[in-house]
């Protein structure tokens, strides 16, 4: 009888703590904050490659050239630190209709130009010096960190005014914000190649070849706010 009693009081109080506990008014919605920027240096990253039947004057002809560009940049003025070599390579490889095997050797340079108006001339002087293969420019901002504030100050904006219009449909007003969630990808600007452009007008002026365009900062934000 007393097993029964029991039971009996823990049902009654499972029941009253789920009317306690009763379930608060919700809405979740997604925000994005987008900001635009010109950018402010620009990575470049060049290579050298050569081939021919025998590995080791492949591979000599490739060190002498990059050998040059990195005289080329010292004599640049481009910090040490500016500029990094990302890969090294030498492949044997088999020729099929010539029925022999040839070689192949390449190594690519990444540089950090922080003058974007001195992109003719580098480009110039890396090409005289040996570089046959630009692989690409990636344009950046050394204010990315308050650039990625403002785009996330942006995109709860965003969320609170999606909320806002749900809740004043809904006869409701916006109370809290109970669960934040940030969704935003791993910013990684994608190269750009540069963009050939000649200049109208007088033959005595230099050739633009680089067109900065703009970079995109981009924050993407998940919230929950009470309804009251």
């Amino acid at each position: 009888m007393k097993k029964l009693v029991f039971i009996l009081f823990a049902a009654t109080s499972t029941l009253a703590n789920a009317q306690d506990h009763k379930l608060v008014p919700q809405i979740s919605v997604a925000g994005e904050g987008k900001v635009k920027v010109a950018p402010d240096f620009a990575i470049i990253t060049v290579g050298v490659e050569n081939s021919g039947a025998d590995a080791t004057e492949v591979k000599k002809k490739n060190d002498m050239a990059i050998d040059a560009v990195i005289k080329f940049l010292k004599k640049s003025k481009i910090a040490e630190a500016d500029y990094q070599t990302q890969r090294v390579s030498l492949n044997k490889n088999y020729d099929y209709d010539k029925k022999k095997y040839n070689y192949s050797a390449s190594q690519t340079i990444a540089i950090t130009l922080k003058d974007l108006k001195g992109y003719d001339v580098l480009m110039t002087g890396l090409v005289d010096s040996g570089i046959n293969n630009i692989q690409g420019v990636e344009f950046k901002s050394t204010k990315l960190a308050q650039y990625e504030s403002e785009a996330r100050v942006k995109a709860v904006a965003d969320a609170k005014l999606k909320a806002n219009d749900y809740a004043t449909a809904l006869g409701q007003r916006v109370g809290k914000a109970v669960l934040v969630s940030d969704n935003t990808q791993p910013y990684y600007p994608r190269p750009m190649m540069s963009a050939m452009k000649m200049n109208a007008g007088s033959a005595d002026m230099a050739p633009e070849t680089l067109a900065i365009g703009e970079i995109e900062i981009t924050s993407n934000v998940s919230i929950s706010f009470m309804l009251e």
